[in-house]
């Protein structure tokens, strides 16, 4: 599995429009994502105090686009090439921070898609 961290609103109007297309997409040309053990710092490096977000959980096996594997901040993160068919996604996750702001706890994947 690798997640990607959303915003509800924008979950919201991927689906409406049957596909995840993040500003990261147009800008970049790719969907930043994570593995699971990378997700934490990502969150508290780019996220804090945010209480609007969502985990997509995605099956890998599942994504239409190109899934490459690169560096950065010397690790390797996903990052998927085009838009996000909306059947990859496996799970929908709440994503709060503690009460300070910080984000310490990886919520697990459950099968739901809200």
């Amino acid at each position: 599995m690798i997640i990607h961290i959303c915003e509800r609103a924008a979950w919201d109007e991927a689906q409406k429009m049957g596909e995840y297309r993040p500003e990261s997409l147009t800008v970049e040309g790719f969907i930043h994502a994570s593995q699971p053990g990378q997700v934490l710092g990502v969150a508290n490096r780019f996220y804090l105090n945010r209480q609007d977000l969502l985990l997509l959980w995605i099956d890998p096996q599942r994504v239409d686009p190109e899934i490459r594997y690169e560096p950065a901040e010397g690790d390797l993160f996903p990052h998927i090439y085009g838009a996000l068919n909306l059947e990859a996604v496996v799970a929908v996750v709440s994503f709060p921070p503690d009460a300070d702001g910080v984000f310490r706890q990886l919520p697990m994947a459950k099968p739901d898609r809200t």
